[in-house]
């Protein structure tokens, strides 16, 4: 009896290996067909003699690297700048509008990089709403000299902005909520020692805040490193980053052994930088107690000043970029290309009624309609894909063995690597196969597929083993089960999967910028198209199509934070 037994439960083990190993198959095959062999194609360019041997192509490199650098560093201290003070805000005092303002500074960091390119050109640029705005409202001659004598920000201040704009989110929620965690006696005790504030936060506070702070650190300065859209459409190839040079080499000025190097010298930083923040969050979770209340209302006249203070620069700056957009799509400041008859200014709706009508009846131009058309088709298909492959790879994961700890880590890569470098692996390794239309969802999905996994994870380990077996003693057949144990726990997280999908194909630019046909663009391609050409009518339409863009992705991020599960991770 005995020995049956023990033979039953090595055949059932026997069967659940084998049965992980099928669910890793489709996911496996899948990254292996458009992640590792085009990392192969990009590793097989880059190390071969030509590469270094030209010693030109290393002069670039170098001072392309520097540069990045040089960005992120600035992009990382601006964003602690606003952060930290935001950090403290939240996690410290209640106030008025609080839930609002949370909310209003978390919107930009899922918005797509061309809707917050979009916004700061709206914004800030000489065709942006404050530019021409000042020059109609004050067209005389001594109004156009102080206009003229006051010219917008230069695009590399405009950039360093954007990222302040999106990447402040990290700041708040990662050291926010360390400081939301703090044991207010460690504080009370420093004070009834004789330490004042600043003594309070240098002695104190500041030693256990240093992981979350390098952990946010690293996680900005990953992002701005690797910032692509951003940096093109707000300064064109002047601004000559690891990922604007990898664009520039493989498309514009052709030159695939430097676009490969840098992809490389990219990849290899990134890991690095991801390692580290690895490291840097896991400490943060053993260096901070359980959540204290420690947030209160204002009392003294400085702190009253401070929340102040706080509350309206966060409240301008963001609002400020995401109202532009919406106001400049509706508002005629300039003429349109070619126009010799008087230009009508003020309110209008013809950016969006243009958005439906090929007024030139050309045969080869795309109108804006059907760019969101072929959007909403490729984000369908993410949504399938990624669903599909996912499902497996997290019901694995959901009760880890050793062939998941070891296989896990590769499903993570595809984050490390930028989206222009998949675009250019995929040139390599495809050739003109890539005219395919398919091949912009399956970027799209491999884009996406880390995080819908990560989403469903915790989902499907919450499931209690002893429901699905105490239907199973009453009969239900696994279908069954399944329907009425795991499908009412797993329906939210599949729709929060699912719409994150959706929001990421909808949003992404750099994958699709390199293998996207002319005939098939997306939304953000289409944005930035029209954001090149001269007119007003054309800055009308990329303004409205961003606008659209923006309230798409707002509407799926209310959603994806209304269902998502609660064990899963802020970043």
């Amino acid at each position: 009896m005995k020995l049956s037994s023990a033979l039953s439960t090595k055949t059932r083990l026997y069967l659940s290996a084998n049965s992980r190993i099928f669910l890793w198959i489709p996911t496996l095959l899948f990254l292996f067909s458009s992640f590792f062999f085009p990392l192969f194609k990009i590793l097989d360019l880059t190390f071969n003699l030509e590469t270094f041997t030209n010693l030109n192509n290393l002069f670039i490199a170098r001072d392309s690297l520097l540069f990045t650098f040089y960005q992120a560093a600035l992009s990382t201290l601006l964003t602690f700048t606003l952060g930290l003070p935001a950090a403290i805000l939240f996690s410290k005092f209640d106030f008025r509008g609080k839930s609002l303002l949370r909310a209003l500074t978390a919107v930009p960091f899922m918005l797509p990089t061309v809707v917050v390119a979009a916004a700061f050109n709206s914004l800030f640029s000489q065709r942006g709403f404050f530019f021409l705005l000042s020059s109609f409202l004050c067209p005389t001659d001594n109004c156009s000299l102080i206009t003229a004598s006051l010219p917008p920000p230069s695009p590399f201040i405009l950039i360093l902005i954007a990222h302040t704009f999106y990447n402040t989110s990290i700041v708040i929620r990662i050291v926010g909520n360390a400081i939301s965690r703090l044991d207010p006696k460690l504080e009370a005790s420093a004070r009834s020692l004789g330490a004042d504030t600043f003594h309070v936060w240098k002695d104190v506070i500041l030693p256990i805040l240093r992981p979350s702070l390098l952990a946010a650190a690293l996680l900005v300065f990953m992002f701005d490193f690797t910032s692509f859209g951003v940096i093109l459409l707000l300064g064109g190839s002047q601004f000559a980053t690891l990922e604007v040079d990898i664009y520039i080499r493989a498309l514009q000025l052709p030159n695939l052994n430097l676009a490969a190097l840098l992809s490389v010298i990219q990849l290899i930083f990134t890991l690095i930088f991801s390692i580290l923040y690895s490291r840097a969050i896991n400490q943060v979770s053993t260096q901070t107690a359980p959540r204290f209340s420690i947030a209160r209302p204002p009392k003294t006249i400085k702190e009253r000043l401070f929340v102040l203070t706080v509350y309206c620069s966060l409240f301008t700056f963001f609002l400020l970029p995401l109202l532009s957009l919406p106001i400049r799509s509706l508002t005629r400041l300039e003429a349109d290309r070619g126009q010799r008859d008087e230009v009508q200014y003020g309110f209008t709706t013809d950016y969006y009624e243009e958005l439906f009508i090929n007024r030139r009846g050309s045969l080869f131009y795309v109108p804006p309609v059907q760019a969101a058309v072929n959007s909403l088709g490729f984000a369908g298909i993410t949504v399938i894909l990624s669903l599909a492959l996912g499902y497996p790879a997290a019901y694995a994961l959901a009760k880890p063995t050793r062939l998941e700890k070891i296989l896990d880590p590769f499903l993570m890569l595809p984050l490390g690597a930028s989206a222009v470098m998949m675009g250019l692996g995929f040139i390599l390794s495809f050739g003109r196969l890539i005219a395919s239309p398919f091949f912009i969802p399956i970027a799209h999905t491999l884009i996406a597929l880390p995080f819908v996994i990560r989403t469903l994870q915790p989902a499907l380990a919450s499931i209690p083993e002893r429901l699905r077996q105490a239907a199973s003693t009453l009969g239900a057949s696994p279908f069954r089960v399944w329907q009425t144990v795991d499908f009412p726990i797993l329906a939210r997280a599949t729709l929060s999967a699912a719409t994150f999908a959706f929001t990421v194909s909808l949003g992404e630019f750099g994958a699709t910028l390199l293998i996207t046909r002319p005939e098939y663009p997306t939304i953000p391609i289409a944005i930035s198209r029209f954001l090149s050409q001269p007119g007003g009518l054309n800055y009308g339409q990329a303004m409205a199509m961003a606008t659209v863009l923006m309230l798409l992705t707002t509407l799926s991020i209310l959603l994806i934070e209304k269902l998502r599960f609660n064990n899963a991770g802020e970043f």
